[in-house]
């Protein structure tokens, strides 16, 4: 008799020792809400976990979220590398060890005889983690150089994909990826409610109900149905603070924040033949708002929630290296916003991506992505 889901992922949990939770660079706020939960649902089950996303930083508004500092930006350390000497004839006088131009050289003074490279054996342990599972992913290649670093990991190493986006490439071993729900958050408690509800506390069901609301825009999404409410209902049930919640998420903007959101609506555009609207903010706007660029992961979607008519929406916006635009296309509409700059080789989801082009100013790039969009939403069949 062949195993449900569950019970197959029941039983590598059973088996595994060592878990890593990934997902891709420059994710949702579901999706790192979903990571600290499914964290703190594992440690339950007395699993070492560690989460890593590449480059990762953790939002603000998401730092009440218990142990989010556990988030790493890269691998602490896959493998060990073992050097084996054989001093049975010579003993051992001295070690010693420096680095030198970035090599590190060992040193070993025999107390007898001589010591030659018959002597010396070396391996390499196996990889640290026995279980990967990935959230909110389309694919193997969104975790950015977690994965193209690491490629053998991914590739010996069993995965568990969860995801709730019609793109996923289901590259897992196991897929749990529920193209009816809400948010990942969503799929995941419906996971976890099956592998021990009694596991869920206080601390995992706020992070659940967190990355739900984030993703659905505190309900106002369309991805919103009835079991997406009687969910955040039972996880309101189960501890989840949402008064927290609201007030971490919507209600503490700063002033500069504020002011940046200012010269986003200023420099706001649209074209309605297109249902397109779109803003850039320049190097000076961020200065003169004594502002940053993690400041920017609300505005998009202000101006979403304040553009109702709007299929896309595009926010374009100085790095701070120079001369290099970083995108935001996001759409709340039946568009798969990658797949219309997929030249500019664009990372997120059907919903949600990001690009960036160097080496041109904001104005060449704005002139060249507004033209783009136009061109790729006319050939779109209606």
């Amino acid at each position: 008799m062949s195993f449900t889901t569950t019970q197959q992922i029941n039983k590598l949990l059973e088996d595994k020792k060592n878990i890593l939770i990934t997902f891709r660079k420059n994710s949702t706020d579901d999706t790192i809400a979903s990571a600290m939960a499914l964290f703190l649902f594992l440690e339950k089950y007395n699993k070492q976990t560690d989460i890593v996303c590449d480059s990762f930083k953790l939002p603000d508004n998401l730092n009440f979220l218990k142990k989010s500092e556990q988030i790493k930006g890269e691998f602490p350390g896959l493998q060990k590398f073992t050097m084996t000497i054989d001093i049975e004839k010579t003993g051992v006088k001295e070690l010693s060890y420096d680095t030198k131009e970035k090599k590190l050289r060992i040193f070993i003074t025999p107390k007898q005889g001589y010591l030659s490279k018959n002597d010396i054996r070396t391996a390499q342990s196996d990889f640290k983690y026995d279980l990967i599972i990935t959230l909110g992913t389309p694919d193997l290649e969104s975790i950015g150089s977690i994965y193209n670093n690491n490629t053998d990991l991914f590739y010996k190493t069993p995965i568990i994909n969860i995801d709730n986006q019609p793109n996923n490439e289901h590259f897992g071993q196991i897929n749990v990826v529920n193209l009816t729900a809400s948010s990942t958050s969503e799929v995941l408690f419906e996971l976890l409610k099956k592998l021990g509800e009694e596991y869920i506390n206080e601390d995992i069901a706020t992070a659940l109900l967190t990355g739900i609301i984030s993703e659905t825009k505190s309900f106002k999404s369309d991805s919103v149905k009835p079991h997406t409410l009687e969910i955040a209902s039972k996880l309101i049930g189960m501890g989840a603070n949402r008064e927290k919640i609201i007030s971490k998420l919507y209600r503490t903007r700063t002033i500069s924040m504020l002011k940046l959101w200012g010269q986003a609506l200023t420099h706001l555009q649209s074209d309605k033949d297109y249902g397109l609207i779109w803003s850039t903010i320049t190097r000076e706007d961020f200065i003169r708002c004594g502002a940053k660029e993690s400041d920017l992961r609300d505005i998009i979607s202000e101006l979403i929630n304040n553009s109702p008519d709007a299929k896309i929406t595009l926010l374009l916006h100085e790095h701070s290296e120079e001369k290099t635009i970083h995108g935001l296309l996001n759409t709340n509409k039946n568009y798969d916003v990658r797949e219309l700059i997929k030249e500019y080789n664009p990372s997120g989801t059907r919903k949600n991506a990001s690009f960036i082009i160097k080496g041109r100013n904001l104005q060449t790039v704005e002139e060249e992505i507004i033209n783009h969009l136009k061109k790729s939403i006319a050939e779109i069949p209606s």
